[in-house]
């Protein structure tokens, strides 16, 4: 069986997350190590699933502990009939094509102001791709980010198709992680 047939199933529960006041309510599932040590990589990557029995797709984030986490919205929450705290069944299983990421709005204006980067960006892969944004969208700061974003259009101006120097997995830097659970 190939990598990208694996399925695995598991129960997890249903964490809330800490959030701002005003922020749209969702939830968060932390997979267990041996289910994303069947994922193709330990950065971002896209899954077919069911919660309970009701299917999604989705982007799983790395949690800074060579594992992934799960994103819940409110309407996936409502269609599985589980609650915060409930255990849940989830299976997931890699796509078997990586979906094209959504380019954010202010590193798409960079490219358009940019031809050479935003030509090396187009003949790159979607996984290269999906890379470079994960790295401005962990940027914490505003100013990092734009610094990340004249980064990348300077980098990828040179030619260069993969972002260096980032840890998509977010274990050896701990930038990236798991949301932290409310109480």
């Amino acid at each position: 069986m190939s990598q990208a047939q694996e399925t695995s199933r598991f129960q997890a529960p249903l964490l809330r997350p800490r959030l701002p006041d005003g922020e749209v309510f969702w939830a968060f599932v932390v997979l267990p190590k041996e289910a994303s040590d069947k994922l193709p990589r330990r950065g971002r990557t896209s899954v077919d699933g069911s919660i309970n029995g009701h299917p999604f797709q989705a982007r799983l984030e790395p949690d800074g502990h060579l594992s992934h986490w799960l994103r819940v919205d409110n309407d996936l929450l409502q269609a599985t009939g589980a609650a915060i705290g409930d255990l849940v069944t989830l299976e997931i299983a890699p796509v078997e094509q990586e979906p094209e990421p959504q380019v954010p709005a202010d590193l798409a204006e960079a490219l358009v102001a940019a031809p050479a980067a935003r030509g090396v960006w187009d003949a790159t892969t979607t996984i290269a791709r999906l890379d470079w944004i994960h790295w401005i969208e962990s940027a914490k700061q505003s100013k990092t980010r734009a610094k990340r974003i004249a980064d990348a259009c300077s980098m990828l101006g040179e030619g260069k198709k993969r972002v260096c120097c980032f840890d998509q997995s977010g274990y050896y830097s701990k930038a990236l992680r798991a949301p932290e659970a409310a109480e």
